[in-house]
């Protein structure tokens, strides 16, 4: 993912000559190209992101369109006031993002670890939330977020990401993607989630059950349409994030139903728990020992199912 957005970026800022790039000290030669592009247009703001953050502010009250970018926890936890009073209180169009968000960083530990931006994030009034699944989404997540002039925080994964899409997806921030189209289960998912989102719906339609897989990109605004139609068509309903389950995207669809009224027969939540991982291992390890890769979420949405399948 880093990479689509490190060759996209340099690409439209080739095009507007008001993008700005702001680096918390990281990805110094992953933007090579962008600085041989723009020179003067890329600020290495060293490990100081609340400083970083506030310079954006400031370019983007002169009419410029600054990118911040380093490692999901620095680029929101450590510089959350920046992000509500500086940037969001004035509805500014600075553009924050996050690599190695979740559980990407596993290895180096909790203090690396992302699972509270979405819900830090969504709080926050006139901030846009997007979530891409995968690296063709960065891409277009990218164009359609310079097309608009709001706050926007951008969740990235790390490096590596299977692809889900084969070509640049119709994107538009507010709407959903249908992966796949089923009438029995829908499992909708955020971020770098959405290839273990489809192993899950290829296992459940193993088992005989239709499937239908969609990608979440936009936690904030959510797709208000695509869920009403959701909760008409599916009895089952499922929610795939590497987040916390306190806040995050399931939350966010949790307090959306309700707030309205409406409730699948069954509902089902993934994420991360209450808890710091403190396990040592990579991301394909933790997703493993908290039940977040395709072959358990498919599991335990089969379990769930079964007691009303035998009665």
């Amino acid at each position: 993912m880093r990479n689509a957005f490190a060759d996209e970026l340099t690409i439209l800022a080739g095009k507007d000559p008001r993008i700005v790039m702001l680096s918390g000290d990281i990805g110094n030669k992953l933007f090579d190209n962008f600085k041989n592009t723009c020179p003067d247009r890329f600020i290495n703001c060293g490990v100081a992101e609340q400083g970083m953050t506030g310079l954006a502010a400031g370019l983007a009250m002169s009419g410029l369109r600054p990118v911040t970018y380093t490692i999901a926890p620095f680029a929101t936890t450590r510089c959350l006031e920046q992000i509500r009073t500086d940037v969001a209180y004035h509805d500014l169009p600075v553009t924050i993002v996050s690599v190695g968000a979740g559980l990407a960083y596993a290895g180096l530990g909790p203090t690396h670890h992302a699972c509270e931006d979405i819900a830090f994030l969504r709080a926050i009034p006139n901030m846009i939330v997007i979530c891409p699944g995968d690296a063709w989404e960065v891409r277009a997540a990218l164009q359609q977020v310079f097309k608009q002039n709001r706050p926007v925080y951008i969740r990235m994964g790390k490096k590596g990401e299977p692809l889900v899409h084969s070509s640049l997806p119709s994107f538009e921030i507010g709407k959903v993607i249908q992966i796949s189209q089923g009438s029995q289960i829908c499992l909708m998912s955020t971020g770098n989630m959405l290839p273990e989102a489809v192993e899950a719906g290829r296992q459940l339609e193993a088992a005989g059950y239709s499937v239908e897989v969609v990608s979440f990109h936009t936690v904030k605004p959510l797709d208000d349409a695509y869920l009403y139609q959701v909760l008409n068509r599916f009895s089952v309903i499922a929610t795939i994030e590497e987040h916390s389950l306190i806040g995050g995207f399931g939350a966010a669809i949790a307090e959306w139903m309700v707030d309205r009224g409406q409730m699948p027969e069954r509902f089902f939540r993934f994420g991360t728990p209450d808890a710091f991982f403190k396990k040592s291992g990579e991301q394909e390890f933790a997703r493993e020992e908290l039940g977040l890769n395709g072959h358990a979420i498919a599991r335990h949405i089969l379990s769930g199912l079964e007691p009303r399948k035998r009665s």
